[in-house]
């Protein structure tokens, strides 16, 4: 008796991990392509940059929302809003690698975003291990990526930009492979918020690379 019970609740486990799962990857994309639409807009009508602040205040503001309302049906709505906010912003940037006729190198970071994500996403889909390991060094990334984003703001080197970027995209994979176990192994039971973690690794890598490979085609 006690066997069939425990395979029960296994079974019932799996069916909600799986459904966690299914949701996430679900309203993933359909954030994302509404992140693609508020960005092609934003990038037709060459919309002016929001500013730093604005960008900051609109930015984490709206993830804050969108975690407070995580339980509730409005946290999707704020899910959209978030990620076609940070659709919005990127339309100047995408504008500026036009502008200087690097559109390949748009199309480049797009593809290499969606290897690291499929690559990510497969192993640990594949192999079920369990990533929580990786929390403490992603806390340890973040830091110091904001200590060098500091310093950079007052010293600008280019190789210092470079190094963080390639930090950011090291950082943003160790994420989407320590969030994909979370849900697979049933510490993440919210789709909303496994969703704005995923896109904003998302987000983060495909900017670093746009910022790597600008840098490159620059040379």
């Amino acid at each position: 008796m006690d066997r069939i019970i425990t395979s029960s609740r296994e079974r019932a486990s799996l069916l909600s991990t799986n459904k966690v799962l299914r949701n996430t990857y679900f309203l993933l994309g359909l954030t994302l392509a509404f992140s693609a639409i508020t960005a092609t807009a934003s990038t037709v009508l060459m919309l002016p940059s929001p500013g730093l602040i604005l960008t900051l205040v609109g930015m984490y503001g709206l993830m804050f929302l969108t975690y407070r309302l995580a339980n509730k049906p409005s946290g999707i709505l704020a899910a959209f809003a978030f990620t076609g906010f940070l659709g919005y912003i990127l339309g100047p940037i995408l504008n500026s690698f036009l502008s200087a006729d690097m559109g390949d190198v748009i199309a480049l970071a797009l593809g290499g975003t969606a290897l690291v994500f499929f690559c990510c996403s497969a192993y640990v889909l594949t192999t079920r291990k369990d990533m929580s390991f990786l929390s403490g060094m992603l806390m340890a990334g973040v830091v110091v990526v904001l200590i060098g984003m500091v310093a950079n703001l007052f010293l600008q080197i280019p190789a210092l930009h470079l190094a963080i970027s390639a930090l950011f995209i090291l950082i943003s994979s160790g994420a989407i492979l320590y969030e994909t176990s979370n849900i697979i192994h049933g510490g993440e039971t919210n789709y909303i918020r496994a969703t704005v973690s995923l896109y904003v690794s998302l987000y983060n890598i495909f900017v670093s690379l746009l910022s790597i490979l600008g840098f490159a085609s620059r040379d």
